[in-house]
């Protein structure tokens, strides 16, 4: 299968938020909540090349954060609530909010750095001006 087209961008994102091989969008990408399987059952893409580190959290706390400390404001300026109420509130939403979407958007950002061909900076060796 490395004969196959690559996948345009909408088809990578798609592949991504499915959770899908990034190559061929049937094989599965996870063993586990977010362990990666080794290879992809349907084309065999080797997932070595796989690094998303710390990049899914990130973007996923900041609109978590966004979206909770917005809403926190307004239920405490609106009707200023006793502060038990606001962690009765406020900690399911940070949890759904922030461990529902981490699976795909790690995902999401495997397939496009598939689709982007993205790999470690390398140096090359030059001649010095």
């Amino acid at each position: 299968m490395p004969d196959q087209p690559l996948p345009t961008l909408s088809e990578s994102a798609m592949r991504g938020l499915a959770c899908k091989c990034p190559r061929c969008g049937r094989g599965r990408l996870y063993a586990g909540f977010l362990t990666l399987r080794p290879k992809c059952e349907s084309c065999g893409l080797d997932y070595a090349f796989i690094d998303s580190g710390d990049g899914p959290a990130i973007f996923i706390i900041m609109i978590a954060g966004a979206i909770v400390v917005a809403c926190a404001l307004i239920v405490e300026v609106k009707y200023q609530p006793p502060f038990w109420l606001h962690a009765v509130l406020w900690l399911p939403l940070i949890l759904a909010t922030t461990l529902l979407p981490l699976r795909a958007m790690k995902s999401l950002l495997i397939a496009l750095q598939f689709h982007h061909k993205a790999a470690p900076g390398r140096l090359i060796d030059r001649e010095p001006k």
